[in-house]
């Protein structure tokens, strides 16, 4: 199904099934080895506590989620909102956390990407160089497994024929072929070679109120960062009502890029690398009750 719907997308896409690779290894160095075992998705509050205007009350803990899940000691990857509680900032997650477990702590292989104060580019760090929890704000999209080797569904795609991004192709070729029936998968995928369109959210939450896509791309600061990109997608192929948001990419580099991934900005040389899996689960925690579209690309 997927490589169908690639091929109407990229020049050249193969997709097939193998073991996961060991991904405690370059470029991941993830803190569990697979993305396989008992795999769920959780999508965490939502962006209405963002805009239009923050809820800065709304923190969450990963450990916290994965009981939440009935997984605890999970292994979870994904997208997400820093604390802003604990960073004294609004930045973008990128969560790379082994929960903790009755007999091991949690290990928080996290990044966070903010704007430099210094020269208003970006700056990525590693969580842990600072912090010891394991919290975030607002919103989160997250995969969670066990972390175990397994078999994965591997994605090649070369050559950027069509308008779609890798994970809108991705999604929308699992809801033309699924319809009604949802389809939920997460794992990680490299951007191997080529150029993407990242944003990365202000250090200050919007003081005058985000009612509109273009006053949220306005506020949002977009970068172009070089490969190689690894990226954390969590995708459900159709919202079947529980107002999710439908896919939600966060990436990070060793040469200190990261942020929320739009699109590739090389369709000609662009190169994709991924590991997914799909998901047995599907958890809805702190569904906003007042709601909206805004914000959601």
């Amino acid at each position: 199904v997927l490589q169908k719907g690639l091929k109407e997308n990229f020049a050249d896409a193969q997709v097939s099934v193998v073991d996961c690779p060991d991904l405690t290894l370059e470029p991941f160095n993830f803190p569990a080895k697979g993305i396989c075992g008992k795999p769920r998705i959780a999508d965490v509050g939502g962006v209405p506590y963002l805009i239009p205007l923050v809820q800065k009350e709304k923190v969450y803990d990963l450990n916290t989620v994965a009981k939440d899940i009935e997984l605890p000691g999970a292994f979870i990857l994904g997208a997400g909102a820093v604390s802003s509680k604990v960073l004294g900032i609004n930045a973008e997650l990128i969560p790379i956390v082994q929960t903790k477990s009755e007999k091991k702590p949690a290990v928080n292989g996290s990044y966070v990407a903010q704007i430099n104060p210094a020269d208003k580019g970006c700056l990525l760090e590693k969580y842990s160089s600072k912090y010891t929890d394991c919290e975030f704000g607002l919103l989160a999209n997250l995969y969670a497994s066990e972390g175990q080797p397994g078999k994965v569904i591997e994605v090649k795609a070369n050559g950027r024929t069509g308008e779609l991004n890798f994970v809108s192709c991705l999604r929308q070729t699992l809801e033309k072929h699924y319809g009604e029936k949802p389809v939920g998968m997460g794992g990680t995928f490299v951007i191997q070679k080529g150029k993407a369109k990242i944003h990365i959210m202000p250090p200050e939450f919007s003081a005058c109120p985000l009612n509109t896509d273009e006053d949220v791309n306005n506020w949002l600061k977009f970068f172009e960062m070089k490969a190689p990109l690894i990226c954390q997608p969590v995708i459900v192929s159709r919202d079947p009502g529980f107002d999710l948001r439908v896919e939600h990419t966060h990436c990070f580099s060793h040469h200190g890029e990261g942020g929320h991934y739009h699109q590739d900005t090389s369709p000609d040389t662009v190169q994709y690398l991924g590991y997914f899996q799909p998901a047995e689960l599907l958890f809805r925690i702190d569904r906003p009750q007042e709601t909206h579209l805004v914000g959601r690309d």
